[in-house]
């Protein structure tokens, strides 16, 4: 293989994987912890990202400064959310499985909801704008300037979410919820409140995402469930409750989908994807990194 390509599909699969890995991070937070699988995880993505549209295109604000507000205004969404329907849920369910499922339905009903209200606000035709896509050279090869931001700000922000997991008072209880649940009780964490926070946070991660995408892909409001399926994948692979196995997870899935589609086809790039959940499941069921 020649340099050139390599380093075109290596930068296109790293670049594409800092996206997997931040939307899976948010997923990973809610699932591996409280285990609400919730399937409209993707269409908070939709939502920042038809903020961002709209803030950008109306009033002229940057992308990247509309993080600041895509990012708290989704974290307060989802502490509401969490206090108003999963709280209850939590409550009510007698044991994972219950969970699960109840969680499962509630969130297809608010993912259908979230489409149906963006179809409202921005109608079904597409939506994008133009920001930084002039060409970025590195070893000879180009990538979109807009591609090669939008990778940094999301493994930057992953990452530092890791090391504040890794550091902080918060991201030790959390690990002590994601590995003992009952034990961390005994030791006085306040489970509800730390499961409330969580969810806020996956909430944002979802849409700081959505931000991030709307610079390089033009928007409908069907655009979260794909990321919403691929965030699974990425959950299953990197191993669920392990932070991070879902970076690892999302930069690797990244590279195999890329190299599918440099090598073979653009056609192939979701049957790679498919292929690979196939094969944790029937070989490595705990996911790569375990939990």
């Amino acid at each position: 293989m020649k340099l050139t390509l390599l380093v075109d599909v290596v930068g296109a699969g790293l670049m594409t994987g800092g996206i997997y890995a931040l939307v899976a991070l948010g997923l990973n937070l809610q699932y591996g912890l409280m285990r609400v699988l919730n399937v409209a995880h993707g269409e908070f993505l939709m939502v920042g990202a038809y903020l961002t549209y709209s803030l950008h295109t109306a009033w002229g604000v940057n992308p990247l400064l509309t993080l600041l507000v895509t990012g708290p205004a989704a974290f307060g969404a989802g502490l509401v959310l969490h206090r108003l329907l999963y709280a209850r849920l939590v409550a009510a369910s007698d044991s994972r499985e219950a969970l699960e499922s109840r969680s499962l339905l509630l969130s297809f009903g608010l993912l259908f909801v979230l489409q149906n209200a963006a179809l409202l606000l921005w109608s079904a035709d597409l939506k994008g704008y133009s920001y930084l896509s002039t060409p970025f050279r590195v070893l000879g090869t180009v990538f979109p300037a807009n591609r090669v931001v939008a990778a940094c700000v999301a493994l930057g922000l992953s990452v530092g979410f890791y090391l504040v997991l890794q550091r902080s008072l918060m991201g030790k209880a959390v690990r002590a919820l994601m590995q003992e649940p009952e034990g961390a009780q005994l030791v006085g964490i306040d489970v509800n409140r730390l499961h409330g926070l969580c969810f806020g946070i996956g909430i944002a991660m979802s849409a700081v995402t959505g931000s991030l995408v709307s610079m390089l892909f033009e928007l409908t409001p069907f655009i979260g469930l794909p990321y919403t399926v691929t965030a699974l994948v990425v959950v299953i692979l990197g191993g669920l409750g392990n932070v991070m196995g879902s970076l690892l997870g999302g930069l690797l899935l990244g590279l195999v989908e890329t190299a599918s589609v440099y090598l073979v086809a653009s056609d192939v790039r979701i049957i790679a994807s498919y292929a690979v959940l196939s094969l944790i499941l029937i070989l490595k069921p705990s996911g790569l990194f375990g939990r």
